[in-house]
């Protein structure tokens, strides 16, 4: 497998340059006193651990599978055992290092559903599968997630590579996986009424809803939540991550028939947002319910697959660093 260079999560880059300084013989670091340290190392019958062991940032990426795309090649790499980036066309989609908010958006989603019975669960889209292993991690033994991830590759990314690292959890037996587009999922349970099959809803799409939301946007204008409304048990939760406050995205939650409150998580600079939506009881196609304020379920204190929901490929993006 041929080494690649990929854009760094943010401080990765700095540390990077850090290591190779440090293996310069002309910084004096690890190049220029190996020999030294193994001799030294021997002479006192110790075993000597290369730098590059130690300390992971020496090693180089490694591309273990790609796929090309519209928007350029996507790439699943690897750097040491644990370390994983998703890329495509060069930049960084997601990262193994930081998936704090997958976590949180799963947790806010299903924690009130841990003592439900036979709770079921719709997540989108896969990723890395983060976001999944939170879920399945708060729900009960009998309980089914459905997943829909757009693109089959991710699918096979999270079974083989990636499953040591979200404890296999896309073949859990809990555990459906769809290739579909979810738009196309929700469209089409949604017109088998009177079933609501869902107590909740994760999207976790890379691109989430924007400041001013279109009309036909397939996952977060007015029609898409109450599509979403319509496959949701009444009290049913919506969890959606997004980058920032849209109140296009909160007039369409409004008018789907939800209330809903934001949680923000992260520091400095990189903080995202967690719409987290309940499904209130229609008396009418028009109703339209006011916002509440009561919390849905009890916030955690921490809060990426690369489905766009429209069918088309994501937008590449700075990583989301948590």
């Amino acid at each position: 497998m041929a080494a690649a260079t990929a854009p760094c999560p943010r401080g990765a880059c700095r540390l990077e340059a850090a290591d190779t300084r440090a293996r310069s013989p002309v910084g004096g670091g690890w190049g220029f006193h190996a020999a030294a340290r193994k001799r030294g190392a021997a002479a006192a019958g110790l075993g000597y651990e290369e730098p590059e062991a130690r300390f992971p940032l020496a090693l180089p990426w490694t591309t273990l599978a790609s796929v090309p795309t519209p928007d350029g090649v996507l790439e699943l790499r690897r750097r040491g055992e644990k370390d994983f980036l998703i890329t495509i066309g060069g930049r960084v989609l997601m990262t193994s290092a930081a998936h704090r908010s997958e976590d949180a958006l799963a947790k806010l989603a299903c924690t009130p559903l841990r003592a439900k019975k036979g709770a079921r669960v719709l997540v989108s889209g896969l990723g890395m599968g983060f976001t999944l292993r939170a879920a399945l991690d708060e729900l009960g033994e009998d309980a089914r997630v459905t997943v829909a991830e757009l693109n089959p590759v991710v699918v096979d990314w999270c079974t083989t590579h990636l499953a040591p690292l979200i404890g296999d959890a896309a073949r859990d037996p809990r555990v459906t996986v769809k290739v579909v587009d979810v738009a196309v999922l929700l469209a089409d349970l949604a017109r088998e009424p009177p079933a609501r099959p869902f107590d909740a809803i994760v999207l976790d799409m890379y691109e989430g809803p924007q400041a001013q939301v279109s009309p036909v946007d397939p996952l977060y204008s007015v029609s898409a939540m109450r599509r979403a409304h319509a496959c949701l048990k009444v009290g049913g939760a919506l969890a959606v991550w997004c980058e920032g406050r849209s109140l296009g995205f909160e007039g369409s939650l409004r008018a789907g028939g939800f209330d809903f409150r934001m949680e923000r998580h992260g520091r400095g600079a990189r903080i995202h947002h967690v719409y987290v939506a309940r499904a209130l009881a229609r008396t009418g196609a028009s109703a339209t319910p006011t916002p509440q304020t009561t919390p849905l379920a009890t916030p955690h204190a921490k809060v990426r697959p690369p489905t766009r929901g429209d069918g088309r490929p994501p937008r590449a993006k700075p990583p989301r660093t948590r």
